[in-house]
């Protein structure tokens, strides 16, 4: 918490939000905005405030202590290792692997689903290192928004966090949606029986969907009242969703045939790491967590055991859930959409398939509340620079809780998810997570080899360079993947300059920073191999995600040259100001104790 000289300056928006939650200095308290002329002046100096803030790199202690300070009051502490755990697993392990297993049993790996699943954890667990590192060093709401302002920049972090919003809105109407369709099936009902068709809507958005709805804003309210509680809902929900996985385990392996393993990879490696680059998503939801940085007690510990843990925990699960399914079914038997509960009619268990559509239903319900949860401390902390609308920055004295940015959000999810179907949402699968791990492993590597000051020019010099080629040879080697059935010629040209630009960091640039508290080991080899993996599994996505990332972007670069970026510029110049009035201050002070020791000497 910052002292009251450091925050003395942020009074006036403070006073000014305080006036009523429709008054506009709620959302533009900034200089800029004060009136049309200081806007036409803003707009005149585009190109200096765009140069300034693609430029400027934000601090440990600022966001730390400084920005926090926007949300006028602190967030409680109230999380522990045990917690994290399971939000982890409550956050990743929803529907997604009663479905994607199945579709990647049959047509890319068959039981090497198997190995699949272990590559792809493997793979995901190189972000969760990066993610943990950050956490622990720079525990604040914001997560990768907050990591990637410190070491890429404003201008990165805005992208990367304008885009990652996207994806949880989508993930969460998508979520929504899918409970909807799991309950049905409990209730032994057609999903669009509970949905209100409405004949002169367009198609896909004519099945209206008020359960979705009705569960957002429970898992909302919930999520408002009480990190802790939330948390106590979470674990329990998670507890008796993994009972019902060892109950698919124990009940499937009991009709298990170890012949269906006889032809265990017939789509060979390339359908093995066809099938690793779908099944990745099943892996996603663990970043969110990492925005709990501020409601946990203890960061050095809890972070560590809490996102490893549960990703351990995780990879293990799936891998067993694959062998089981394809235990049960040949291959070529496993069904696409509904793989566990036709895998069960086919052994004769038809009433196991409630049982699983229940599992499914508590995994929904934990990775909703996940969403949500992190999906508001995002957008907490990009307000609190003033990028998206201060107002969302509150936190609520009583519950310690972000409760205008998780009512927003909530809002927005309902929205999508009440007119938009499964379909469509499912083809609204962007690029945006992937985009998001690569870039804060770059960022790491930036973080560990460059503090400004200090690091060389000939250093920074080399970085840059062999991080350039990092990326250009992975994206080099995922081309080569899309546009080659066949050979391996080119890889050993692509993954070549890719090992000899990370052994080139490794030997010939200083490292500058050693963290402090946990540290992802071997650096610069894990975190440019995740960069490497998450760039490889861009390739695997189809065309029109590319298209959806590029438009979405440049609706994030309008917003950003006429708002964001005039906005978070008046806040980071009054925050220069603040520093400079304090350091002042305390010179002032330190001057005036010399003398007076110095007096009575």
């Amino acid at each position: 918490m910052v002292t009251g000289s450091e925050s003395g300056g942020q009074a006036n928006m403070i006073k000014k939000r305080g006036r009523g939650c429709c008054n506009k200095d709620n959302f533009l308290p900034e200089e800029s905005f004060q009136s049309w002329g200081n806007y036409s002046n803003a707009l005149r100096n585009t190109k200096m405030r765009l140069k300034d803030r693609l430029m400027a790199r934000s601090q440990d202690h600022l966001e730390l202590h400084e920005m926090r300070a926007h949300s006028q009051h602190e967030m409680k502490k109230k999380l522990n290792w045990w917690d994290l755990i399971w939000f982890g697993i409550g956050a990743v392990m929803g529907a997604g692997v009663f479905v994607l297993t199945g579709q990647a049993a049959n047509s890319d790996a068959g039981p090497a689903v198997v190995i699949s699943f272990l590559i792809s954890g493997l793979s995901a667990l190189l972000s969760v290192l990066c993610y943990t590192e950050f956490a622990v060093e720079l525990p604040v709401a914001g997560g990768s928004f907050a990591y990637l302002r410190v070491e890429l920049g404003d201008f990165v972090a805005f992208v990367a966090a304008g885009n990652i919003l996207l994806e949880y809105i989508v993930a969460g109407a998508s979520v929504a949606r899918s409970w909807t369709s799991y309950f049905a099936t409990l209730c032994n009902h057609n999903p669009d029986d509970f949905r209100i068709n409405v004949s002169f809507f367009a198609e896909g958005y004519n099945h209206l969907d008020p359960i979705a709805i009705a569960v957002s804003i429970l898992i909302c309210i919930g999520a408002c009242l009480s990190i802790k509680g939330s948390s106590r809902f979470n674990t329990v929900v998670t507890i008796a969703h993994i009972g019902v996985i060892f109950f698919i385990l124990v009940a499937g392996l009991t009709k298990a045939n170890l012949a269906n393993f006889s032809n265990f990879a017939p789509f060979g490696i390339r359908g093995i790491l066809k099938a690793s680059a779908m099944l990745f998503f099943a892996y996603v939801g663990f970043d969110g967590v990492a925005t709990l940085g501020e409601e946990i007690k203890n960061p050095g510990r809890d972070i560590p055991i809490g996102l490893i843990g549960s990703m351990f925990t995780i990879i293990t699960t799936y891998c067993l859930l694959a062998a089981t399914l394809c235990l049960m079914q040949p291959y070529n038997q496993v069904d696409t959409d509904a793989p566990f509960t036709l895998a069960f009619q086919a052994v004769g268990m038809n009433w196991a398939k409630f049982i699983v559509a229940f599992g499914a239903l508590k995994g929904m319900t934990t990775v909703l509340l996940a969403n949500v949860i992190g999906q508001a401390r995002y957008f907490t902390h990009i307000a609190r620079t003033h990028m998206a609308p201060p107002i969302l920055a509150f936190i609520n004295e009583k519950t310690g809780t972000p409760v205008t940015a998780t009512v927003v959000m909530t809002f927005a999810n309902s929205v999508v998810a009440f007119f938009t179907s499964l379909d469509i949402l499912a083809n609204l699968l962007s690029i945006s997570t992937l985009f998001i791990f690569s870039l804060v492993a770059v960022a790491l590597i930036v973080r560990r080899y460059y503090v400004s000051g200090e690091t060389s020019n000939s250093d920074r010099n080399k970085l840059v360079g062999f991080l350039a080629m990092i990326i250009l040879s992975s994206i080099s080697t995922a081309i080569y993947w899309v546009c080659s059935e066949n050979g391996w010629l080119g890889y050993t040209i692509t993954v070549g300059v890719w090992f000899l630009a990370t052994l080139g960091l490794n030997l010939t640039v200083k490292e500058a920073r050693k963290p402090k508290l946990w540290g992802v080991p071997l650096v610069p080899w894990l975190p440019s191999a995740s960069i490497a993996i998450n760039v490889f599994i861009m390739g695997s996505i189809d065309r029109a995600s590319f298209v959806r990332f590029a438009v979405w972007t440049l609706v994030l670069l309008i917003y950003y040259v006429f708002v964001g970026l005039h906005a978070s510029y008046d806040a980071a110049k009054e925050i220069e100001r603040q520093a400079d009035e304090s350091q002042a201050r305390n010179t002032e002070f330190e001057a005036e104790t010399k003398t007076g020791i110095e007096n009575r000497v």
